[in-house]
C-alpha cells in the first residue's frame, strides 16, 4: 500500500520527550526525577470506592448515559462555588465553565479556535512542554516573553503585546512547569492591568496553585481581569490524574466556542467521573485532601533542595519554589544537560534536559527539570548525589 497523504500539520507533531523518558524510567533500579507524576500515595483510593457507591445511589443510571458537552450540572455548581470562594474568580458562573478531559484538552481546543498557520502566540521562556505539543500542529509563530527570577516581566509582556500583537498569551503563573517560579502579586496586578488596557487574551494555566508548602497563597490573574483571562484548572494534582478531568472558566462567548470545539472531539467528558468529582469537591473532600498531599510532598521537596545545596557544583543555580512539583537547575556556560543525560541513565538516574521546554532549539542547553513528588526521600538523596558527581565531572 502506498504512502498515505497526511495533512501538513503532522510535520509539526512530535512524540513527547517526557513519554519517551518515562519508558526509560521503567528500567529496573532506575530512580526517576523526570516525570511530573503525582505520588500514588496521594490518591484517595478508599474514598473513591465510597464515592462510586454514593454517585450511583444518588444519580442512578443517569450518570451512565450520554451527558451535556458543557459538563455535569452538579459538578458545574460545585466548580462555580470553588472558583468563586477559593480562587476568588467572582465571574465564574456555571455558564462560564466547561468541563474537559484533562486540562490538556483545553490547550488543544484553544489552539483549534485561535491559531492559523503563521499566527503569533506569546509564551514564557521556558514554558510547559505539553502546551507546545498542543499548539505546534496548528503551526504558530512563537514570541517569547522575557522572564527573571520572579517569572514573567510585565514590561516585556506589554512590549510583546504592542509590537507583535499575538493571538493570545500562555502563562503558568504559579509554581510554573518547568521552573517552579511564581509571579508575585504586584506583577499579577500589572499583568491584569495590561490585559485590560490592550484587550489581551491570556490563557492562565493553574495545575499546581493549590500545592503550596510555604508562603502566602497568590490570587489567580483571572481574579483581577476575568473578562480577559481563560483560567484552566485540573483535578489531576488534587484528586487523581487517571480520572482525566479538567475545567476552564472564561468569558461566556469564548466558553460557547469552546463547547462547539469540544463537541467535535469527544461529545462530552465522562459523566460518571464527573459525578465522582462533584461529590469530591462539593462535599469538601478536596479541601481536606490537599493538606495531606502537601504534607506528603513537602519533605520530599525539602530533601531535594538540601541535596542540591550539598551535592551540586557551586557553579549551578537552582530554584527554590514555595510549592508545586518541580525544581529547575541551570549549569555554567558550556554545560550541556542533554549530552550528560545518557551517562545519568547508565547510573540509573533520569531527569529531563531543559532544552525541550524552549521554543528555540538553541536555548536551554545547560538547564534541567527535576521532579520530587514520585520518589522517596532516600531515592531523592541518592539520585541528586549521583547527578552532583556526574555534573562535577563534566564542568
Amino acid at each position: 500500500m502506498g504512502q498515505f497523504r497526511y495533512a501538513e500539520r503532522t510535520e509539526c507533531m512530535e512524540s513527547s520527550i517526557l513519554r519517551e523518558i518515562l519508558k526509560v524510567t521503567a528500567q529496573p533500579g532506575m530512580i526517576s526525577l523526570a516525570g511530573g507524576l503525582p505520588s500514588p500515595d496521594a490518591f484517595p483510593v478508599e474514598l473513591v470506592k465510597e464515592l462510586c457507591d454514593k454517585a450511583l445511589t444518588t444519580w442512578k443510571d443517569s450518570i451512565l448515559q450520554y451527558g451535556t458537552s458543557e459538563g455535569f450540572a452538579p459538578l458545574l455548581e460545585a466548580l462555580s462555588g470553588y472558583l468563586k470562594n477559593d480562587r476568588h474568580i467572582e465571574s465564574a458562573e456555571t455558564d462560564r465553565i466547561l468541563v474537559t478531559n484533562g486540562s490538556q484538552q483545553i490547550l488543544d481546543v484553544v489552539a483549534k479556535l485561535f491559531i492559523m498557520p503563521g499566527d503569533k502566540i506569546a509564551v514564557e521562556s521556558p514554558t510547559y512542554l505539553g502546551a507546545l505539543q498542543a499548539f505546534n500542529p496548528y503551526q504558530p509563530v512563537y514570541v517569547d516573553i522575557a522572564t527573571d527570577e520572579e517569572g514573567v516581566i510585565p514590561e516585556s509582556l506589554e512590549e510583546v503585546a504592542v509590537k507583535e500583537k499575538p493571538k493570545f498569551f500562555y502563562l503558568v503563573p504559579t509554581f510554573q512547569n518547568p521552573t517552579g517560579k511564581s509571579i508575585g502579586l504586584e506583577r499579577r496586578k500589572a499583568i491584569a492591568d495590561i490585559a485590560i488596557k490592550h484587550n489581551l487574551l491570556i490563557v492562565e494555566d493553574d495545575p499546581y496553585g493549590a500545592i503550596r508548602y510555604r508562603g502566602e497563597p497568590l490570587p489567580p490573574i483571572a481574579s483581577l481581569a476575568s473578562d480577559n483571562i481563560l483560567y484552566s484548572g485540573t483535578f489531576s494534582k488534587t484528586f487523581a490524574p487517571g480520572l482525566r478531568l479538567g475545567f476552564v472558566t472564561a468569558p461566556k462567548d469564548l466558553i460557547s466556542w469552546m463547547v462547539k470545539a469540544k463537541q467535535s472531539i469527544d461529545l462530552h467528558t465522562s459523566t460518571f467521573v464527573q459525578a465522582l468529582a462533584a461529590l469530591y469537591l462539593g462535599e469538601g473532600h478536596m479541601k481536606r485532601q490537599i493538606p495531606k498531599i502537601c504534607e506528603l510532598y513537602r519533605p520530599k521537596q525539602e530533601a531535594m533542595l538540601a541535596a542540591l545545596k550539598k551535592h551540586f557544583p557551586s557553579s549551578f543555580f537552582f530554584t527554590e519554589p514555595e510549592g508545586g512539583m518541580f525544581v529547575w537547575a541551570e549549569g555554567p556556560e558550556g554545560f550541556d544537560s542533554l549530552a550528560v543525560y545518557e551517562k545519568a541513565i547508565e547510573r540509573k538516574v533520569a531527569y529531563v534536559p531543559g532544552r525541550f521546554f524552549y521554543t528555540r532549539k538553541e536555548d536551554g542547553a545547560g538547564t534541567i527539570r527535576l521532579n520530587f513528588t514520585n520518589s522517596t526521600v532516600e531515592q531523592i538523596n541518592s539520585a541528586v548525589a549521583t547527578l552532583g558527581d556526574l555534573f562535577a565531572e563534566q564542568v
